[in-house]
């Protein structure tokens, strides 16, 4: 069944719309239940994983043709977008310039944890912006202070290094890492430098991180990066601590949660074979939690669930809200080996986005809205399992709290299309062939089914 005839034989419980098609003044739109939409083309694909998808050409209005012409001449090339020109949202919606509502369950990439214009969010925000917005890290300011005092309050941490992003944070980390094995090994003359990270990894784009991040398309066109680096298979044991043997580890780089790599956890004995493991050979275990972090898992941390803990912790994408900001959390240990001038940023820990993230933080960090999130988490898996788990094209659905994938046989692109079409957003994960819902945390369960209901609706693009 297309979107459009979904659309035009079902009422959504989750948007109690009224059930009526008629056409409206814009040329080139229907009006679907109270919403516009562009008129549905389907077809049947057979695709490749390995290969790209051309993208199911849609007609779009005057604006968002112009905006999307005036994008192609004057930013650099580097995103392949979506052809919609989003202005406004709130709660777990979206509206492009059009006014078609959409269900947000990709969150910006795991960024908008509290969905779109949460009041205290904004209130925080707007607050900060009429009192002060930046000052540099040549002096103190109290947003930066108290966000710090909270994270270290929360967390395994005694100390925060504040970025603009998670691959800043990663980049920080790497400094950190190197500069602990030189001031804690004096003597050597060439002291641990080089690092373990894993097959679907995925640290950010700059060069340091970048030289962490496994796929090789995102690596090849820069190299050479960053020397020193060993990637081994996620979650082989065996495979690591020969890799931790043979070489002068200064870190080893791990999510507890692959996103970017297609929703894959590690085992309890894998993170807790590399907190030995590092302990015996002087290395720092680093938990990337750019993505898994700051409650997604259910956890405030996503390692908390595995009662193991690293030396360093990355955290960025939900922190600030859609504001962006990173932050290394690390131990007293790791701090005494930095000292003034090894490191910093005119930008990271301004008292805007800290004031935005202290009420993030604050509200995420409630046990009762954690406990929302496992509980959403659960029921979301279930019924994706109810119905999506008999299709031919489905070979597993995998996940905690509101990180979940799907894993396909062929390539994703075609479903995520399809889904928009139908006024629901999803993203990609894996090779391509991965759905990843990362939806707002607030997100309700008549939205997870109404979202649950568009995927059942949309899997026979696949056919």
């Amino acid at each position: 069944m297309s979107c459009s005839s979904f659309l035009s034989n079902t009422i959504s419980p989750s948007y109690n719309l009224s059930r009526s098609i008629y056409p409206i003044t814009q040329p080139g739109l229907i009006k679907i239940y109270g919403r516009k939409h562009f008129p549905i083309i389907t077809a049947c694909l057979n695709v490749d994983v390995a290969k790209s998808t051309p993208r199911i050409n849609v007609s779009v209005s005057d604006l968002s043709k112009e905006v999307i012409e005036t994008e192609g001449k004057v930013i650099v090339g580097t995103y392949g977008r979506t052809p919609v020109v989003l202005k406004s949202g709130k709660g777990c919606k979206l509206y492009d310039v059009e006014g078609q509502e959409y269900l947000d369950m990709g969150s910006g990439i795991a960024v908008n944890a509290l969905g779109h214009s949460d009041p205290d969010w904004v209130q925080a925000v707007v607050d900060q912006v009429n009192t002060l917005t930046h000052v540099s890290n040549i002096y103190y300011s109290l947003p930066q202070v108290e966000l710090a005092k909270q994270l270290v309050a929360t967390s395994f941490a005694n100390r925060v290094f504040f970025t603009n992003s998670g691959t800043e944070a990663n980049e920080a980390a790497i400094k950190f890492a190197r500069k602990f094995q030189r001031h804690f090994n004096p003597d050597t003359e060439e002291p641990a430098y080089e690092f373990i990270s894993f097959t679907n990894s995925f640290h950010g784009r700059t060069m340091g991180a970048l030289a962490l991040t496994s796929k090789e398309h995102y690596r090849t066109p820069f190299q050479p990066v960053m020397p020193g680096v060993t990637f081994v298979e996620y979650g082989n044991i065996q495979a690591t601590k020969e890799a931790i043997q043979r070489a002068k580890i200064a870190a080893v780089f791990v999510e507890p949660i692959q996103g970017e790599g297609g929703i894959h956890s590690a085992t309890k004995e894998f993170l807790q074979f590399l907190r030995s493991a590092c302990d015996e050979a002087g290395a720092l275990l680093v938990f990337d939690e750019v993505q898994c972090g700051l409650g997604r898992s259910g956890y405030l941390w996503a390692h908390e669930a595995y009662g193991i803990f690293p030396d360093i912790m990355t955290l960025a994408k939900p922190l600030a809200g859609g504001l962006p900001i990173g932050a290394v959390l690390v131990t007293e240990k790791v701090n005494s080996a930095i000292n003034y001038g090894d490191h910093g940023s005119t930008f990271a820990g301004g008292p805007l986005v800290c004031n935005a993230a202290l009420s993030v933080l604050n509200k995420i960090s409630q046990p009762s809205f954690l406990a929302s999130v496992s509980k959403k988490g659960q029921y979301l898996k279930e019924i994706l399992q109810q119905k999506l788990g008999g299709n031919r094209h489905v070979k597993e659905i995998r996940g905690v709290g509101l990180i979940i994938g799907i894993e396909l046989d062929v390539s994703a692109s075609p479903l995520v299309d399809e889904c928009r079409k139908c006024g629901v957003l999803v993203l990609t994960a894996g090779k391509g062939n991965v759905v990843r819902l990362v939806p707002p945390l607030i997100v309700t369960d008549e939205e997870l089914s109404f979202a649950a209901e568009v995927l059942l609706k949309a899997l026979p693009v696949l056919d």
